[in-house]
């Protein structure tokens, strides 16, 4: 396909070097950062809010701060994440497994510089599909139907084993209260109303930025208010960790293994209309946990940190693939460009890139540039605010977080009703600290239950046309997943017994010698 437009896309990086949109991009690039990181502003609505600004840019330079704004507010939620246990983006859930854990022994710096690459590379190498795979790719997602997502939605629940360190049964119980809690509201499908109990404000359902910021900022502040020391991290280590980026940079290549399959995963899931973020930072830290050799996984370690943030960034230049060449968005950002495309004159779908190859390619180009600005912006702006944050006594940093919780979820949807939620589930996710139980779980199981639900009211539709058997377990998409989900639920246990297998082998050769 590039060779095919190779003057246009040469045409195109001309376009886009011109020094008033190198500036838009670094703008757009930093202004991203912020609203990536701020918990409550997600890369969908400063995409949305920006877009009447473009209209007098031109298709050119509007289309490329909406790009530029769009990859690095996915990876802006890292920030957050890492710095006080809270994403900052749906799509940053599983970067605080390993990201703030380091932060607390002092390796902040580490992680954002982790977390910083990784986002980097997994989305200039999901670009590279964008650039060279996009039909193949795009017509992967076209064989996607209900069952299909419904097993998505499966294999994803199969990862909720891995998001808790005390008792499954507690994660598994957490992540069912996430599935109780996607039930509320009006149902997509037949409009009826479920648990609204008499709230008109329910039966828009649970606001999943809501949720998050109510999962875990509030249980956060409520944790530091309990603090009697000055800093939530370890200052002296924060001090003694300074000057060691040729040590961190060698740790980077160590994990180069994880960054590709986690980037792979970040893709494939990207490509999939309704997946997005969220699932593919939770399934590659799942799958970096599971399959990785190393040991340490949620107590702070970088593979934990590089496995999500690559995945999710990966999602940006997979849900464009068939937003471009289909006119099917990947993610609801892309559903925006998507609008944003039509408002300047551009027809998404397959004559895009031979009517309109320059714009095209230039906003394509626009996301590479604002992927490596990332790497220099977000590293000098993300590594100041720790050192920044490791100053800031508890007593000042739990109002602050607290009060910037409630500014985020009112500005959701401008709605105090939204603000009351995130409270009471700021409560209940303090309630599961106290307990032991994941909130992660339950964020999980949020997120999945809706696309599991509508997957299987649909699928359960196609098959009064068909068999059952045929719809939900012989299409070969869904029979892999349905394969994957198994796997991964009994992969504990298969390799613990790979790993006695191994260890009476080892004693039996010594034996012998």
């Amino acid at each position: 396909m590039l060779r095919e437009y190779s003057p246009v896309v040469l045409e195109g990086l001309l376009a886009i070097l011109s020094v008033k949109n190198l500036i838009y991009v670094a703008l757009a690039t930093a202004g991203g950062l912020a609203i990536g990181a701020l918990p409550g502003l997600t890369a969908t609505m400063g995409v949305a809010l920006l877009v009447p600004l473009t209209f007098t840019m031109g298709p050119i330079s509007g289309l490329a701060v909406l790009g530029a704004i769009y990859m690095s507010a996915i990876y802006g939620g890292c920030f957050s994440a890492i710095l006080i246990n809270t994403p900052g983006t749906p799509g940053s859930i599983a970067t605080a497994f390993d990201g703030y854990p380091m932060a607390k022994k002092g390796e902040g710096d580490k992680a954002i510089f982790a977390a910083t690459y990784a986002s980097m590379i997994g989305g200039l190498l999901s670009l590279v599909a964008l650039f060279f795979l996009s039909p193949p790719l795009a017509r992967v997602a076209l064989k996607f139907g209900p069952p299909e997502y419904f097993w998505l939605a499966i294999f994803g629940m199969t990862v909720i084993s891995s998001l808790g360190e005390g008792s499954v049964i507690k994660t598994f119980l957490s992540g069912g209260i996430g599935l109780v809690l996607s039930c509320i509201g009006v149902t997509r499908m037949g409009g009826e109303l479920r648990f609204g109990f008499g709230w008109h404000e329910l039966q828009g359902g649970i606001e999943l930025v809501a949720a998050l910021i109510g999962l875990f900022c509030i249980p956060e502040a409520l944790n530091f208010m309990g603090m009697s020391g000055s800093s939530i991290y370890d200052v002296a280590f924060v001090k003694k960790k300074k000057g060691l980026w040729f040590s961190y940079i060698r740790e980077f290549w160590g994990t180069r293994v994880t960054l590709i399959r986690s980037t792979l995963i970040g893709i494939i899931i990207g490509i999939l209309p309704g997946a997005g973020g969220t699932i593919a930072n939770v399934v590659a830290y799942n799958d970096a946990k599971t399959y990785s050799k190393k040991k340490g996984f949620g107590k702070g370690i970088m593979d934990g940190v590089v496995a999500p943030e690559s995945a999710n960034n990966a999602t940006v230049g997979g849900g464009l693939i068939p937003t471009l060449t289909l006119g099917v968005p990947g993610t609801p950002v892309d559903a925006i460009i998507l609008g944003a495309l039509m408002l300047h004159s551009l027809q998404p779908g397959p004559q895009l890139f031979q009517k309109s190859g320059v714009v095209v390619y230039s906003f394509m180009w626009a996301l590479v540039i604002s992927t490596l600005m990332m790497g220099v912006i977000g590293l000098s702006i993300g590594v100041a605010t720790y050192r920044a944050v490791s100053k800031v006594p508890t007593r000042y940093l739990a109002p602050t977080i607290i009060f910037l919780s409630i500014i985020g979820s009112y500005a959701l949807r401008n709605s105090m009703a939204d603000v009351w939620m995130m409270l009471a589930l700021g409560l209940i996710g303090y309630g599961f600290r106290m307990l032991g139980m994941s909130t992660s779980a339950a964020v999980l199981g949020l997120v999945l239950g809706q696309i599991c639900e509508e997957g299987l009211v649909q699928a359960s539709i196609l098959s009064q046309a068909s068999s059952f058997y045929r719809v939900f377990f012989l299409r070969p998409i869904s029979a892999l997943l349905i394969l994957l989900s198994i796997l991964t639920f009994f992969w504990p246990v298969i390799a613990s017994l790979l790993a006695k297998r191994r260890s009476r082998k080892e004693d039996h050769e010594r034996a012998k010698g």
